[in-house]
């Protein structure tokens, strides 16, 4: 990791990998209606390997593992509560080991991912409001989840889709008291009047969603599962509260249910040029989350290395 930390220190940018849930489901891999794609690291644990190792010769700098989806919050639910330790372990596993068999002496990380993913509504890419954990029964599984990142041996720990300071407080928390590197991606989505709000909080705009999270700390605070076009907006909204690294990962096109197929998914050459631009303005960490693919990984690495 010290790597990363002295190249972000010096001004320079770190590339992520893309996404891993629509990647797995674009591959064939099979997805549950209320985990996702958690189940895939058991199911279909070669092809994830593949995915990582992909990614890492398409030039990522950090590659995630399959865990965004991954918590007893989503697994309980979902009937297979008893695995969480099992899934979380082989996840990590499955990406350290493709790290070591891709990167070629090239220094690669290993993210954990954490989310507060809650089970969806059957058929539907939408929280299931009925099964929301609060208070202490979340804090302590996204302790557990925490914990078991750092025990599996990852890197650093990415927050992901932050956007409930309810859950994202208290998961910030758990991730920073293992001692690893935390770097946290916020989500914001349109709203009502074209206001930016929390990503399922549209009670919340999107200043107050990172005023009330970002204080919880993290190394690196970025956007991510945010629309191409509302990273700029979200980006300035976060500087201004924010003085460090920041980072820029974005979805591309939307959920077609029950089978969780992404679909209008942005040509890879402009998302590498829109990252390009991000750069300019500043952003040092891109990369991208649903929808986006080796491909575009591949494409920004290209830019990036022209760029040079």
């Amino acid at each position: 990791m010290f790597h990363l930390e002295e190249r972000l220190a010096e001004g320079g940018v770190v590339l992520l990998d893309g996404a891993t849930g629509t990647e797995l489901e674009r591959r064939g891999a099979a997805m549950d209606d209320a985990a996702w794609c958690a189940m895939a690291t058991l199911t279909d644990g070669d092809l994830l390997r593949q995915i990582h190792e992909d990614y890492v010769r398409a030039g990522a700098d950090v590659i995630t593992a399959n865990t965004f989806a991954s918590s007893r919050l989503v697994l309980e639910a979902a009937g297979h509560g008893e695995r969480v330790g099992e899934v979380v372990r082989r996840a990590v596993d499955l990406a350290r080991e493709a790290r070591d068999r891709a990167a070629a002496g090239r220094q690669v990380a290993v993210a954990g991912s954490i989310s507060h993913m809650v089970p969806m509504q059957k058929g539907m890419a939408e929280r299931d409001a009925s099964r929301l954990a609060t208070g202490q029964r979340a804090a302590a599984a996204l302790r557990e989840m925490a914990e078991l990142l750092a025990e599996a041996g990852v890197d650093l720990i990415v927050m992901e889709m932050m956007y409930d300071p309810d859950l994202a407080v208290p998961a910030i928390a758990a991730a920073l008291d293992t001692g690893l590197p935390v770097w946290a991606g916020f989500s914001a989505k349109r709203g009502e009047g074209g206001r930016l709000t929390g990503f399922q909080r549209p009670d919340l705009s999107f200043a107050e969603v990172v005023e009330a999270i970002l204080p919880a700390g993290s190394a690196v605070a970025g956007v991510m599962h945010t629309s191409v076009d509302d990273i700029p907006e979200a980006i300035e909204t976060l500087r201004a509260q924010w003085s460090g690294p920041l980072m820029a990962y974005p979805d591309s096109g939307y959920f077609e249910m029950p089978n969780w197929r992404f679909v209008d998914i942005i040509a890879p050459h402009t998302l590498a040029g829109r990252c390009l631009e991000w750069i300019e303005a500043g952003v040092q960490v891109v990369g991208g989350c649903c929808g986006i693919g080796v491909e575009h990984i591949r494409a920004i690495a290209q830019r990036l290395e022209a760029r040079l």
